[in-house]
């Protein structure tokens, strides 16, 4: 995704959209897969001494719950700020993006914020009950009648600690 930013320099904002998907901005699929398009949209302004990138990224994560194993999809929507600048040697010093002439490439600034924004667990739902460990029943569905594991021996200490 490169934006050619000659027309920012003469003090215009440039705006930009892009339709892209997970192969093109290199997201293996074991970390997360996306339904249709991820769309990109922002808009690039000079703020006098570098030049700021503003936009959001909406996506649907299909993914199986961690809790109940069903395939679920969700609508995200994730907003990017980044500033980049011409000198190299700056751009070092303050840890912000470089650009390479006129052409600005946001596919890897993309990418990070995708990735960065993907939850350690996915839910279907924040009230998911899961599966019972013993019998396998989904307890969204149903409630099963196995009886309760019984506690490790070893923390039958603890126990004590719960009842006080």
């Amino acid at each position: 995704m490169k934006i050619n930013i000659a027309d920012v320099k003469a003090g215009h904002d440039q705006e930009f959209s892009y339709v892209t998907n997970a192969e093109e901005l290199e997201i293996p699929t074991d970390v997360c897969e996306f339904e249709d398009g991820i769309s990109v949209s922002g808009i690039v302004r000079q703020t006098g001494s570098a030049y700021r990138v503003q936009g959001s990224i909406r996506c649907r994560k299909k993914f199986c719950c961690d809790r109940c194993l069903k395939p679920s999809v969700t609508e995200q929507t994730h907003e990017f700020s980044e500033d980049f600048c011409t000198d190299a040697e700056r751009a070092e010093r303050e840890a912000i993006g470089c650009i390479d002439g006129e052409i600005l490439d946001i596919t890897e600034m993309i990418r990070d914020t995708l990735l960065a924004a993907q939850p350690l667990s996915n839910i279907c739902r924040p009230d998911c009950r899961g599966l019972c460990p013993v019998c396998g029943a989904d307890l969204n569905l149903e409630k099963c009648t196995c009886e309760p594991l019984a506690p490790d021996p070893r923390l039958a200490v603890l126990q004590q600690f719960k009842s006080k």
